[in-house]
């Protein structure tokens, strides 16, 4: 269930691990508000670091990105599933160990940072770094997977099975992974959320006592986070509906929900438990007959609570009676029913 913060948790967290897309920009442009947010909880003193599952772009392209939609970003400010891969492999193997680079230009430089030698896929390696890289040849592939059948070490960056193109969304590394796995029958070890790789990463590099890990997907971000042992926010403005949020499995559950970043630098207020239901901040939930029913209680009732006794009461009855509850009856403020 959603935890209470009575400070804003900028005071209560030192240190934000943004998840990217979703989160800070979509596609080309930034999320309405991200710059305004993130600056306002960088000038209450929490560290900012931007972290991306997506091992195609080098740290500096990144940051560059960011910079471009009024973003304040150092390369050092962003951690990438290419680094985190790097450091897996250059603590097995030291550095000056030869590694096979099977994606594009940021793994190439992630192995480099790290003090590694990337090889392409004939020559002599101690194992196999794969990660997203649209240029891929199929042939490299192939040699690849047989090597990894062979015995060849094998570390992924990731195993997302999509990723956003200008032209839809289209097969992530997740797809290769999952191909070379079956054929080789071997399992990678994974840097990339949900795996924790990535969030430790994130702490070495940018500091932090108490970090939080704020995204916009379950499978990836908060349970990264859960398997991290660190507190999430989950915020809305990328994959996660409400059809998403109320059919959440106990492991992908944050600890704050808020609408956008701007939950960065308020309070958070859990639901509480009342006769038939949920309650908080002028909202009441609650499951009635398989369905949830959502009402407002009080004038001017913000939306964040909303969101947060919706699924609130979808987990307790899912978790109760195994069944994900009829969402049509839900209005969203501001949308038709069952919308985001």
């Amino acid at each position: 269930m959603l935890l209470t913060s009575t400070e804003p948790l900028a005071g209560t967290y030192d240190l934000a691990m943004l998840d990217l897309d979703g989160v800070v920009y979509i596609g080309h442009e930034a999320v309405e508000g991200a710059a305004r947010h993130i600056g306002r909880a960088r000038a209450a003193g929490m560290r900012v670091a931007f972290i991306t599952n997506n091992a195609s772009r080098s740290a500096a392209v990144v940051a560059e990105h960011l910079r471009d939609l009024g973003v304040e970003a150092r390369p050092a400010d962003v951690v990438t599933s290419a680094q985190a891969a790097s450091r897996l492999l250059a603590e097995r193997f030291g550095a000056g160990a030869r590694v096979v680079c099977l994606g594009g230009p940021g793994l190439q430089s992630a192995l480099d940072e790290a003090g590694l030698v990337a090889v392409d896929v004939e020559a002599e390696a101690v194992a196999v770094a794969s990660g997203y890289g649209p240029e891929l040849l199929w042939r490299d592939i192939m040699h690849a997977a047989v090597r990894i059948r062979d015995g060849l070490p094998w570390v992924a960056s990731n195993t997302d099975l999509t990723i956003p193109t200008t032209y839809g969304v289209a097969p992530g590394h997740g797809v290769l992974v999952d191909m070379v796995r079956r054929f080789a029958g071997v399992t990678p070890d994974v840097a990339g959320k949900p795996a924790r790789p990535l969030l430790d990463e994130t702490v070495r590099r940018v500091g932090g006592r108490r970090p939080l890990m704020v995204g916009d997907r379950l499978d990836t971000d908060i349970e990264g986070a859960r398997n991290a042992g660190v507190d999430s926010l989950l915020v809305l403005t990328g994959v996660t509906g409400l059809a998403e949020l109320v059919a959440a499995e106990p492991g992908e559950r944050p600890t704050y929900l808020a609408v956008d970043l701007g939950g960065l630098t308020r309070p958070h207020a859990a639901p509480e438990r009342v006769a038939g239901g949920w309650a908080l901040g002028g909202w009441s939930a609650r499951v009635t007959d398989g369905r949830l029913v959502v009402e407002e209680t009080a004038a001017a009732a913000c939306v964040d609570d909303w969101w947060r006794v919706a699924a609130v009461a979808a987990w307790e009855h899912r978790d109760r009676t195994a069944a994900v509850p009829d969402i049509t009856a839900a209005r969203v403020p501001g949308t038709g029913p069952g919308a985001r």
